[in-house]
C-alpha cells in the first residue's frame, strides 16, 4: 500500500469521526488505567457497567486500597479475570503511593513497571489521558492493520512500528481510535460488514463481503 492510499484511508476516517473518543468512561488519568487494565479480554460496555459503580464509591489509590481485595472484587466480579485484575491493580495502586506521588506516570518505562500494565495499556494511557502520538495494538487494530494492508505485521509490535512509521502526522494522534472503532464496528472479525466500509475500494482485502456474506 503507497503513502497516497495511506492518506486517503485516513482522511476519510477523520471525515467521518473528527473527534474520536475512547469508549471507556474516565475522568482521570487513574480512571482510565483501572478501566484500560479491567478491559483486558473483556469488552468496553463490561467494563463501563463495573466501574461506575466503583469509581462512585473509590476513584483513587488511597481509596481502592481502603476496599481490599473483596471490596474490589465485588465491584468488578461481572469482568472475566476479575481475581487477577483485582490483585494487579491494588498492586499498581501501592506502586502508585509509593514511587510516583499518587499520579500515573507519564512515561512508557514507568508505566509497563506497574502490575497489569503491558505496552498497550501504557500507549492507551500515553495516548488518551496524555495526549501523546502513540498508537496502541489491539486485537482490532492488528486485524485491521493485516486486513486492509495498511501495515502487515506478524506481532503486535511489528504491526505498532509499522503504523508509527507509516501513518502521516497529522493523523497520528487519533489513529488508535480511528482504527479500533472500524475494527469494532465495521472491520470485523467474523463477518466484515465490507458493503458499508468507507475504505472498501482502498482495502486490499481480497475476500470482501458482499450484502454481509464473503
Amino acid at each position: 500500500m503507497n503513502p497516497a492510499k495511506r492518506h486517503v484511508i485516513f482522511t476519510r476516517l477523520r471525515a467521518a469521526n473528527p473527534q474520536p473518543a475512547s469508549e471507556l468512561e474516565y475522568r482521570s488519568p487513574f480512571e482510565l488505567l483501572v478501566a484500560v487494565v479491567l478491559s483486558a479480554q473483556a469488552t468496553d460496555k463490561s467494563v463501563n457497567l463495573a466501574t461506575r459503580g466503583l469509581f462512585r464509591t473509590a476513584n483513587t489509590p488511597p481509596a481502592l486500597l481502603a476496599l481490599g481485595v473483596a471490596g474490589l472484587e465485588r465491584h468488578i466480579k461481572s469482568i472475566g479475570l476479575y481475581r487477577t485484575k483485582a490483585k494487579n491493580i491494588l498492586a499498581t495502586c501501592k506502586l502508585l503511593l509509593e514511587r510516583h506521588g499518587g499520579e500515573v506516570p507519564r512515561t512508557r518505562e514507568a508505566l509497563e513497571q506497574l502490575p497489569g500494565v503491558g505496552r498497550k495499556t501504557a500507549n492507551v494511557i500515553l495516548n488518551v489521558a496524555f495526549g501523546e502520538p502513540t498508537i496502541a495494538v489491539d486485537t482490532h487494530i492488528f486485524r485491521v492493520a493485516n486486513r486492509t494492508g495498511f501495515a502487515p505485521g506478524k506481532d503486535v509490535l511489528a504491526v505498532e512500528q509499522k503504523l508509527l512509521k507509516w501513518v502521516p502526522d497529522e493523523f497520528r494522534q487519533h489513529a488508535h481510535h480511528w482504527l479500533i472503532l472500524h475494527g469494532r464496528y465495521v472491520c470485523k472479525a467474523r463477518k466484515p460488514e465490507c458493503p458499508k466500509c468507507l475504505i472498501r475500494d482502498l482495502c486490499e482485502y481480497r475476500n470482501k463481503t458482499v450484502n454481509g456474506e464473503s
